[in-house]
């Protein structure tokens, strides 16, 4: 298997590695530079029609595309540790979690970025500046909303750390880079931030 890859500060890509990072499984990186558009080559094109980062391409060629997706099939592959969760319950916690992160949060980050920050500027024809602006509050609501959800445990989805955290880390710190940092109010986010920053895998 190979991984075609490209670097921070794109989140996607590093969603992958870091869950690689947490399994201890390494896998050859193919590095796809975004701003020479190599993403939109006839060759990635054909692994990924939709011309994204990250892809993974078996060792039959088949493709996977979509980092959740991607992360399940290496979780299938490389059980331990798990971070899809163990049981039922803990499976369909961790799958809500996702889905609240990236539709409460990496929504509107994903808006401003597209429509309100100048690096996008040149290339997103028409830019709706007005409208990407508006989604910092949206986005500084679901921050609040989340602060508020880990005042009783120590990740995003219980107490393990899982694909969850992966999800709302590569967000929160895409965020920061775009101009969108945590409210200092964010007290307990903060300290969540801090503590899966120091894990080993957060640097992949």
């Amino acid at each position: 298997m190979k991984l075609y890859n490209s670097p921070n500060p794109a989140p996607n890509p590093r969603r992958v590695r870091i869950f690689l990072a947490e399994k201890g499984v390494s896998l050859p990186l193919v590095e796809v530079a975004l701003t020479r558009g190599e993403h939109k080559s006839a060759d990635h094109m054909a692994r990924n029609s939709l011309g994204q980062t990250p892809t993974l391409e078996l060792d039959d060629g088949r493709t996977l595309s979509e980092t959740v997706s991607i992360c399940r099939y290496l979780e299938a592959r490389y059980p331990e540790p798990p971070l899809f969760g163990r049981d039922d319950f803990e499976k369909a916690s961790i799958d809500m979690w996702v889905r609240r992160i990236e539709f409460q949060l990496m929504s509107p980050v994903s808006q401003y970025w597209r429509h309100a920050h100048p690096f996008t500027a040149a290339v997103v024809k028409p830019q709706y500046r007005e409208f990407g602006l508006s989604n910092e509050a949206h986005y500084h609501r679901a921050l609040a909303w989340l602060d508020g959800e880990l005042a009783d445990r120590t990740f995003i989805a219980g107490d393990a750390f899982t694909i969850a955290d992966i999800c709302a880390l590569t967000t929160v710190d895409f965020a920061d880079w775009i101009g969108l940092p945590p409210p200092a109010s964010c007290t307990r986010l903060i300290a969540w931030r801090a503590a899966v920053s120091s894990r080993p895998s957060a640097a992949a």
